[in-house]
């Protein structure tokens, strides 16, 4: 019951005119700090879940829901008993054989560093490269006759025109060796491929991967018929891809890394989480801003209520009620600046995402404007960073406010 009162003192304090038309000014400014510090929190936050859900649709493009690779070295085996028991794992939808390995690529004097993954027929099913070709088609050939499929980046660098390539590319492969001897003759294939198409989804992606044919490339490494680079599998439920994990790690023992699309990217998202807690942070600063014209406004409104709260007192409140009151008062500020600025954003944010009004500078992006996505966990974090604000804010002024002496005889 206390604590409605001292609410209800709190909000006619804050209606009531003041004596001294600066309280009022300060409080106002206190509250506009409070709506930009949190329309800029909730925007910022908005702008980074944006790009996070775009790098993460356009790595989803081209990395697998999960991927089997050797825990050490470059090639895993794995017998066609193995083979047979992957595709019967509940809640794998269908998996893709792969080999990988650095090749290097000329078309007259244009060359180009790539790594050259060999796939089979199941690859198209397992992400969406196919549906990023710019030029040309997704056919990778077969063992006789390979064809490459290319990333924008490597087309480039070429001088070629992936769909439109009459002489062939000179492709050379390093192959693995039993010795330690070097001998280009024989640890090098070099042979001569059509491309077919060209790809474009990212730019770490179009600079760096071209697609062949497995058959091609294991020949060609010489590697035998059960032996990979790795297994690249799509799930039916992405909800339940650690309940296929861990049927696949027990399936295939401890010599095989499993491995779903975060540990892929690890560093990536890594990078992203902390690049979105940096900026919250320095956001926040606008709050601390607010704050010190808080402190402000509740120290000078103290000294204004001196009287009422010797009546209070009179009256048998005593300095808990008191010192609630203030700290009420500056929670009032809190939840007016931050609700208004929470609304704020919420337009920008909606209107953004209808009309694209802030355009992103350069054309060399897939998209020309500002991705923003409205998540609650960051109306919840805001809300609770402004009011962590506003409570620290408060405490000190109110506490001055509860210790005074209490006197009505008037001067």
């Amino acid at each position: 019951m206390a604590g409605n009162y001292s609410i209800l003192f709190a909000w006619r304090y804050f209606k009531a005119k003041k004596s001294t038309n600066v309280i009022n000014i300060i409080a106002w400014i206190c509250i506009t700090a409070i709506v930009i510090g949190t329309a800029a929190l909730i925007l910022v936050l908005s702008v980074f879940n944006g790009f996070e859900g775009l790098v993460k649709s356009l790595y989803a493009s081209f990395y697998p829901d999960l991927r089997i690779s050797p825990k050490t070295g470059k090639v895993l085996v794995l017998t066609p008993e193995q083979v047979q028991k992957l595709s019967s794992v509940q809640g794998v939808k269908n998996f893709s054989l792969v080999v990988e390995e650095k090749a290097l690529l000329r078309s007259y004097d244009n060359q180009a560093l790539v790594y050259l993954k060999g796939v089979d027929s199941n690859y198209k099913k397992i992400n969406n490269v196919s549906e990023h070709i710019i030029d040309g088609r997704f056919d990778i050939g077969n063992a006789q006759k390979p064809l490459l499929i290319v990333g924008v980046g490597i087309e480039g660098s070429l001088g070629i025109r992936a769909d439109y390539s009459i002489a062939p590319l000179s492709i050379y492969i390093p192959r693995k060796s039993d010795t330690e001897q070097f001998d280009e003759f024989s640890n090098i294939i070099s042979d001569t491929i059509h491309t077919s198409g060209a790809f474009m989804i990212q730019q770490d992606f179009d600079s760096k991967y071209a697609i062949t044919d497995i058959d091609f490339l294991k020949d060609g490494l010489l590697l035998a018929a059960d032996e990979y680079s790795a297994v690249e599998i799509a799930v039916t439920d992405p909800k339940k891809t650690d309940l296929a994990k861990k049927q696949i790690e027990s399936l295939l023992g401890s010599n095989f890394k499993v491995e779903d699309r975060y540990q892929q990217n690890q560093s990536l998202y890594s990078v992203m989480s902390m690049e979105r807690w940096i900026f919250y942070a320095i956001l926040s600063l606008i709050l601390v801003v607010a704050a010190f014209n808080m402190v402000g406004a509740l120290t000078m409104l103290v000294l204004e209520k001196q009287k009422d709260i010797s009546i209070l007192n009179a009256l048998g409140a005593g300095r808990r009620f008191i010192q609630k009151i203030f700290l009420n008062e500056g929670f009032l500020l809190a939840v007016i600046g931050g609700v208004i600025g929470m609304i704020l954003a919420l337009i920008i944010v909606i209107l953004q995402q209808k009309f694209h009004l802030i355009p992103l500078e350069g054309g060399s992006f897939v998209i020309d404007y500002f991705p923003v996505q409205l998540r609650l966990i960051d109306f919840v974090l805001v809300a609770a960073t402004v009011l962590i604000i506003a409570f620290a804010a408060s405490w000190i002024p109110s506490l001055k406010a509860s210790q005074q002496e209490f006197s009505l005889r008037s001067e």
